[in-house]
């Protein structure tokens, strides 16, 4: 096992952990899909509204690459399909039967697994719609699968305390975790498994994980491995999946089941019941968030790394998350007689840098945004040592090759520079959407 230490980075310490306890909800009335929050995809459907559908039926493909199919998690009625600005499709809502049924497929063993080639396994895999779990480096698409990787990293934790614990996820999982490994090194040579230091794994899973990283947040990124760990240039072509996912993608391919599925973390400080929660892929969000009052916002994904979702929409395939927060825009009352001291905050100007306790975020600005002003505050947390502050303005003025000098692509898209900087830039977007340009330009 290889140690590695990343001193840049942040932990927020932001109170709703979710438990380490998991719930199991009913089965929904309905189920959907949401192509628009896939990066990167040109959805094409392959299904109407008022048609039947089995789990495992393929409802649209990437135009990009036609084999890349995305299927239903549930059988039923295709109630509606919803589109946004310029006919992007937002939702593909399915009206499930009391008795479901599901699309065959053939399922592996492990002996047939281990005489397999790559290619076999990558056609498997496309077919039954499980390919998009990989992701490749350092674009973050669904991996290009006529491009062996370099390698290919396994992200068992997260320093984000409100994605799935490894606790909970792998528990009873050894022989789906155990299957995966043997699946991915069918695909590639070099297999890393890593994970955060901070977790308590059992014995089953230390003894298969390849290096631990130590550093706060987002030292347990894929990239952030990849950067401390690569050698030359070839080696940025790797693929990387969540743990999750690998046992999910392992299951589809052993017991020839398309997954319906997945571990759900539950937090956030106006969340009523934190907790980790067994649930149907692609459920209505209120569904998840019962309960709960009308004055938090609802974020799927990560608090930093997610995106604001209505509670009358749906979670989305490859989410594993859901963290209520408050708004910010409440007054807070007598507030001069105590400013700051449960505001988390990277400054050390509040007062709660004398509060040790966990604090509640909010989805206020608080300010609003002004010119940079070489601070510095961003690459003093940026994990992958760019200088987001340079690299931005590189952006702002149409440089892009000076942009890649400074290292944009490397950018693990973390959050952190538009957490602490003082002047509100949102400088991760604007990072992630100049790499999202270049990346499409290339192709």
């Amino acid at each position: 096992m290889i140690n590695i230490i990343v001193k840049k980075g942040y932990d927020l310490n932001i109170a709703g952990r979710p438990m380490l306890e998991m719930d199991k909800l009913e089965k929904p009335e309905k189920v959907a899909v949401l192509p628009e929050h896939i990066p990167f995809i040109i959805p094409r459907l392959k299904v109407e509204t008022g048609q039947h559908v089995k789990i495992g039926t393929p409802l649209f493909e990437d135009k990009r690459d036609t084999r890349l199919v995305f299927l239903s998690p549930g059988a039923g009625v295709i109630e509606r399909i919803t589109y946004g600005k310029r006919r992007v499709i937002r939702e593909i809502v399915i009206h499930l039967d009391k008795d479901e049924t599901s699309e065959s497929f053939e399922p592996i063993g492990s002996e047939k697994l281990e005489s397999m080639d790559g290619q076999d396994l990558t056609e498997r895999l496309v077919q039954g719609g499980m390919w998009p779990f990989l992701k490749g480096l350092p674009f973050r698409d669904i991996a290009d699968r006529q491009k062996p990787p370099s390698s290919i990293i396994v992200a068992l934790n997260s320093k984000d305390s409100f994605l799935p614990s490894p606790q909970v996820y792998l528990s009873g999982k050894e022989d789906l975790f155990m299957y995966g490994l043997s699946m991915l090194k069918r695909l590639s040579k070099t297999v890393h498994v890593m994970v955060a230091h901070g977790d308590v794994l059992p014995p089953w899973v230390e003894k298969n994980i390849t290096h631990t990283v130590k550093g706060p947040y987002p030292c347990d990124d894929p990239g952030v491995l990849l950067f401390h760990i690569k050698t030359s240039q070839a080696e940025n072509n790797a693929y990387y999946i969540n743990g999750q996912d690998l046992i999910l993608m392992a299951g589809f391919l052993r017991d020839g089941r398309f997954p319906t599925h997945r571990v759900i973390a539950l937090g956030g400080s106006k969340a009523r019941v934190k907790t980790h929660v067994l649930a149907r892929i692609g459920l209505p969000i209120k569904d998840l968030v019962k309960g709960g009052d009308d004055s938090f916002r609802v974020v799927a994904g990560g608090v930093l790394r997610g995106y604001r979702i209505s509670t009358d929409s749906y979670l989305g395939f490859f989410e594993s998350s859901l963290t209520l927060l408050a708004k910010g825009d409440e007054e807070d009352f007598f507030g001069f007689l105590r400013p700051g001291f449960k505001r988390p905050s990277y400054s050390r100007t509040f007062l709660s840098v004398l509060n040790p306790s966990a604090l509640p975020m909010d989805c206020g600005m608080h300010g609003e945004e002004r010119p940079c002003v070489n601070c510095g505050t961003c690459a003093s947390v940026c994990p992958v040592d760019i200088l987001p502050q340079f690299t931005f303005k590189c952006i702002q003025v149409g440089e892009v090759e000076e942009s890649l000098a400074h290292g944009l692509l490397d950018c693990v898209e973390c959050g952190l520079c538009t957490y602490v900087c003082p002047s509100k830039i949102d400088v991760t977007m604007k990072l992630k959407t100049a790499k999202a340009e270049y990346y499409k330009e290339r192709a």
